[in-house]
């Protein structure tokens, strides 16, 4: 059997960036993404986010790469969505994931829970930049800039 410690914090948006996540939804979306998680393999650490995007810290088994995770995660939870909804649910097409060590798995989490406070001061936009700069994504983060800029 393989040891596997494969921590990813995957981010995305609600297609074009709609806020139809309503407040409401959201404690029953974060639950049910998380359940999602579990039945398909992967323990989900933290799931959070706002009305348009969610995070989720994930523990991704050995055989599943991060581009399964995240399809998994947003397939089934639109379609959970989309339930006796008038107007369709979807997600964004891409989704941004980097690896966690085990030593900022807590700081990952307290990042989650607090998406709230946190959006309170910082666009998702601006998280997102944010995010692909420390992780290394000058590249496409300089990019983004200069197109929202």
């Amino acid at each position: 059997m393989p040891y596997v410690s494969n921590h990813v914090h995957i981010v995305f948006g609600t297609k074009e960036r709609m806020r139809v996540i309503s407040e409401s939804q959201q404690t029953k979306l974060w639950a049910y993404m998380a359940g999602i998680a579990t039945n398909h393999g992967m323990y989900a650490l933290a799931v959070g986010g706002i009305e348009d995007h969610v995070h989720v810290l994930v523990s991704l088994p050995a055989t599943m790469s991060i581009a399964k995770g995240a399809q998994v995660l947003k397939a089934n939870s639109s379609r959970w969505m989309n339930e006796g909804r008038r107007t369709r649910f979807e997600w964004q097409e891409g989704y941004f994931a980097c690896s966690v060590s085990r030593s900022q798995i807590s700081r990952v989490m307290k990042y989650i829970a607090n998406q709230r406070e946190h959006h309170k001061k910082r666009s998702f936009d601006a998280e997102m930049a944010w995010l692909l700069k420390v992780h290394g994504f000058e590249e496409v983060a300089s990019l983004r800039d200069s197109i929202e800029g």
